[in-house]
């Protein structure tokens, strides 16, 4: 079952966040630390009734997914036109219960609400080397709209504080 995220799934959403950020660290250790989260308990409780940044949950038992969204608008720019878009700022499938097309029912499920509520397009990153997530939102039909590039200046290994 999918629904939206309830202040007794925050616990379980940590786990899988630590699951993410190890993806991340271990793709970008010059960018990610180890063994942390993007959100604290109280930082995700803030964001439970923030109707611009709908939380999804998969549930079977427990918590086995999760679809972190944020809701933007354009209206009135004098270069672009409006638009409604559903950037996907996280998807997590618990590392034990992937294969089980978890992944695909979030997707769907945001896809359904953006289309609900009017959005015109869904978007999100996926870092360079994260070759699963690739292929996987690939096989969900995206396609790249930009690429961030990037040089590095300063190696890990040698930085100054």
């Amino acid at each position: 079952m999918i629904r939206k995220v309830q202040k007794e799934d925050i616990k379980r959403i940590i786990k899988l966040l630590h699951q993410v950020n190890m993806v991340h660290h271990v793709l970008r250790p010059d960018l990610f630390k180890p063994y942390t989260t993007k959100y604290n308990e109280q930082e995700l409780a803030s964001l439970l009734n923030d109707e611009n940044k709908p939380i999804f949950v998969y549930v079977d038992e427990t918590v086995l997914g999760y679809a972190f969204c944020q809701v933007s608008e354009i209206k009135d720019h004098h270069l672009l036109e409006d638009i409604k878009t559903l950037y996907i700022d996280d998807i997590c499938v618990d590392e034990k219960a992937r294969g089980k097309h978890i992944g695909k029912a979030l997707y769907e499920h945001v896809l359904d609400y953006a289309k609900s509520i009017g959005c015109n397009n869904i978007t999100l990153n996926v870092w360079d080397g994260n070759d699963p997530a690739w292929h996987f939102y690939k096989d969900m039909g995206m396609q790249v709209q930009k690429t961030t590039m990037e040089v590095v200046l300063i190696p890990s290994n040698t930085k100054t504080e």
